[in-house]
């Protein structure tokens, strides 16, 4: 098969979807991979290497576009890129169809195959492509709120770890999954009061065993969310609900509870967001403020972190960008059922029910399409 990858132009994202490594691993099964001049400099890889691993280097976007039958990426297409797209074409990357219809349409309208890394599923409900990046997502999601209570940056002026005779900072996570966990397990680890919260039982006495004294875990609903909101400094919303538009846990009315500088993190922002205020943000302007509340919305926060992210995501998809190749999508997908539920649109049909069920368009059931 031949394989493209091109650089990825959303802002400040310097990941790649495909390393040396993946490409020799490809190149040395009989594909054919071509990478687009400094696709992997943000994440430190030279195009001499790509070449020394087997890979041909493209000067520009729509070359790698025209002429691969697979696209491998790390974001979904951007506006500039919908017109690069054709029929047929098998695009293998992160899409979050129900958080942005415009993309949607696109895709529908172009007749290519899309299938999204967060819906891959496994036997047991667990989503191998979007466990990497929500492990650095949830991770980055202390990192980043611990700089923004600063007060600089207008935050509440609160250390997380406090230091000894003051209280530490307090973080509410909301989500026991593996966002909430890394966000979780992070602040813990610098002192934070944590309260983690879940409406799963099972999940939260899991959380209860595993987690560190500072940690404890508190059943969710609105009256407790309401209450807890008042006192706490930094807020992680890591919300999943797989291929569907997340819950909005915390509505606008909620924020002037909050004290000033309260720190709020979306983490599930690239499905919609937790937050009702939630809007997409940017590395270049990371923050808004709104009733005092400092709102951090980046929609592609591992992007900050490419040297890390870039390893931890393509070490998780290149078994699968193997069998797509090597089989062909449909053959691919139609052995492997965890594969089969990344498929999201198909030459123009809406075959996962979270995306049809966002936007009222019809569901066709993926058999129809393998």
């Amino acid at each position: 098969m031949i394989i493209g990858v091109p650089k990825e132009i959303k802002t400040n994202e310097n990941r790649v979807a495909l390393t040396p490594a993946g490409a020799m691993e490809l190149t040395k099964r009989g594909h054919t991979v071509y990478v687009q001049a400094t696709a992997g400099e943000g994440s430190g890889f030279a195009n001499s290497e790509y070449e020394g691993a087997g890979a041909k280097i493209l000067p520009d976007i729509k070359s790698v576009y025209d002429i691969a039958e697979m696209i491998i990426k790390v974001k979904e297409p951007i506006e500039e890129e919908y017109g690069l797209i054709r029929q047929d074409q098998l695009l293998f990357t992160y899409f979050h169809f129900a958080s942005y219809e415009p993309l949607t349409d696109a895709m529908i309208k172009s007749g290519a195959v899309c299938l999204a890394y967060e819906t891959v599923e496994l036997p047991d409900g667990s989503l191998p492509l979007l466990i990497p990046m929500s492990e650095v997502a949830g991770r980055m999601a202390i990192q980043e709120g611990a700089k923004y209570l600063e007060k600089p940056v207008k935050g509440r002026g609160v250390l997380l770890g406090g230091v000894p005779g003051v209280a530490p900072g307090r973080v509410m996570v909301l989500g026991g999954g593996i966002v909430g966990t890394q966000a979780a397990k992070m602040a813990a680890g610098l002192g934070a009061e944590v309260s983690i919260m879940d409406i799963n039982l099972p999940r939260l006495r899991y959380l209860s065993e595993i987690m560190p004294a500072n940690v404890v875990t508190i059943f969710s609903n609105e009256y407790t969310i309401r209450q807890m909101i008042k006192d706490h400094d930094l807020i992680i919303g890591a919300v999943l609900i797989p291929g569907a538009k997340a819950p909005k846990l915390i509505t606008a009315d909620m924020l002037k509870s909050m004290r000033p500088g309260t720190v709020m993190v979306d983490v599930a922002v690239d499905q919609g967001g937790c937050f009702e205020t939630t809007k997409p943000t940017t590395h270049d302007e990371p923050t808004y403020i709104i009733d005092d509340v400092v709102h951090y919305c980046v929609a592609n926060m591992p992007g900050a972190v490419p040297a890390t992210s870039t390893l931890a995501l393509t070490n998780a998809t290149l078994p699968y960008a193997i069998q797509l190749a090597s089989k062909g999508w449909r053959k691919a997908c139609t052995d492997n059922a965890a594969l089969r539920k990344g498929l999201n649109v198909v030459n123009g049909k809406v075959v996962y029910q979270g995306v049809a069920d966002a936007f009222g368009l019809k569901y066709v059931d993926v058999a129809a399409v393998l």
